[in-house]
């Protein structure tokens, strides 16, 4: 019975991942036709918005040849009109003379005859029919404007939808993931180029990469546009991915080149594991006194001054929460028997460590006195128990509440650290070879080394008097771990 269960469970979870995956098919698909109508209008009017300057450049170099072939055509009536007004005047005044001379021939008194001969004589030196050319000054011909266009009907009739790049395919091998960066980087399956105009229009420019988080490696396609975060203008086959935070176990990339005014197809999506530690704070076991508020943890006294020993007999004006309750926390709403109660300010993480390596970094706030960081069995620690008083923790105890100082503690012994006091606190536990790394990361120093052998499941804690701390997450051992581990760098190491 209890075995048919179990089957029965395990079909009804490969079901709901179905159902889950199937309806994030459905949405895609429904999403991609969606896409698929506002391009298809897009493309169309962008068609004919070029097919329009086109036509525009056509009628406008129509209009100037036309505008070459009126001007010459009226430059040369212009002057064959002038020679035919001209041949006009000069044919009638060679009509008129001829007229004279005949009626000369007519005369019988030689002194008229002479006087007449005479006129003729220098009228015909003077006539305008001797002194005008008699051929065009300009011909018919305007065989100069001949046109062929057909070169250019030919590239019309090549006109054509820009070539689109094809997709790029990721080289999983060359992927490098480090320091919380994912470096990709791909290959051409072939480029496309305008072979027919030889202005390679076709020619990859660019490519564009998008990138989203998820837990799982399956139904890769299967995924929301809106979701993706996009890197523009990459000029090369590879870019780094910086900025990431790995609360995920794989990161999803794709990429797509884009030559002058086209995108092509995405490549097939890969995932990139993205494998690292990533907690939050308890707030269940946080001591009444501190507010967790997301990566934040502050201390909060509630209005009883002289509740610390520390603070007894003394005004604390920094801070204007010394003396006043948080008005959403009383001791009431944080009641519960597993926080931290009486002198232990302390608070624990959400996730347990039992194998493998794990790191995480803290930063306390501007207006801190004191904290200690480290790790704990959550088993061993009782309500009232303080970090590093006891055999079942190891931490970092940061102090300048009245002079500054830095220490290392485990099991109530205490080892002073002459260092002054870091402002960013890299934490590195590999709970396999029982090491325990405080580095500070601003002057990549190795503070302390606990080396030890685990024997129960591991949790971060706190303490925090008087100011707060924040906490980063999600990243990767570090690859200046690296340096201190090889060499076996440490300060100090105490004995359990």
């Amino acid at each position: 019975m209890d075995t048919q269960k179990e089957a029965l469970r395990r079909i009804i979870s490969t079901l709901a991942n179905k159902n889950e995956e199937l309806q994030t098919f459905l949405e895609t698909v429904d999403t991609t036709l969606t896409g698929l109508q506002d391009e298809s209008w897009k493309v169309t009017s962008e068609l004919e918005a070029e097919l329009e300057r086109i036509s525009s450049a056509l009628e406008e170099k129509g209009a100037e040849l036309r505008g070459a072939i009126k001007e010459e055509k009226q430059r040369k009536e212009a002057e064959l009109q002038k020679q035919l007004s001209e041949g006009k005047f000069a044919l009638l005044s060679c009509e008129e003379l001829l007229e004279f001379a005949n009626r000369t021939l007519t005369i019988t008194n030689e002194e008229e005859f002479l006087k007449a001969a005479k006129q003729i004589k220098e009228r015909v030196t003077m006539a305008p029919a001797f002194r005008l050319t008699t051929r065009p000054a300009v011909s018919e011909n305007m065989s100069q404007f001949t046109v062929d266009f057909s070169v250019e009907r030919a590239g019309l009739q090549r006109l054509h939808f820009l070539p689109v790049p094809r997709a790029p395919e990721i080289d999983a091998s060359s992927c490098v993931v480090c320091d919380n960066t994912v470096t990709v980087a791909w290959q051409l399956t072939g480029e496309v180029v305008d072979c027919d105009s030889g202005s390679g229009s076709g020619r990859i420019e660019r490519y564009e990469l998008e990138y989203r988080k998820t837990n799982r490696d399956s139904s890769l396609t299967a995924a929301g546009e809106a979701c993706w975060e996009k890197i523009h203008n990459i000029r090369e086959t590879q870019v780094t991915i910086t900025g990431l935070k790995f609360d995920s176990r794989f990161v999803i990339v794709r990429v797509r080149a884009r030559n002058k005014a086209a995108a092509g197809e995405f490549s097939e999506p890969v995932a990139i594991e993205t494998t690292a530690y990533n907690f939050g704070f308890d707030a269940a076991t946080a001591h009444p006194e501190l507010k967790v508020q997301g990566d934040t943890v502050t201390w909060e006294p509630q209005g009883v001054k002289g509740h610390d020993p520390r603070l007894k007999g003394k005004e604390n004006k920094s801070s204007s929460r010394s003396a006043t309750p948080s008005p959403n926390k009383t001791a009431g709403s944080r009641a519960g028997r597993d926080r931290f109660a009486g002198e232990s300010y302390t608070v624990l993480g959400d996730q347990e460590m039992s194998g493998g390596c794990h790191y995480w970094e803290l930063r306390p706030l501007a207006d801190w006195k004191s904290f200690s960081v480290g790790v704990a069995y959550r088993a061993n620690l009782g309500r009232f128990d303080q970090l590093g008083k006891n055999a079942g923790s190891w931490c970092l105890h940061a102090s300048q509440w009245l002079q500054s100082s830095l220490a290392a503690k485990h099991n109530n012994r205490a080892k002073a650290l002459d260092w002054p006091l870091p402002q960013r606190i890299g934490i590195y536990c590999n709970y396999d070879s029982g090491d325990l790394s405080f580095i500070d990361v601003d002057r990549l120093r190795l503070l302390h080394s606990f080396k030890t052998k685990f024997s129960q499941t591991l949790v971060p804690a706190f303490t925090v008097w008087c100011g707060g701390i924040s906490v980063t997450t999600g990243l990767q051992v570090p690859s200046f771990m690296g340096k201190f581990l090889s060499t076996n760098q440490s300060l100090s190491n105490l004995s359990q």
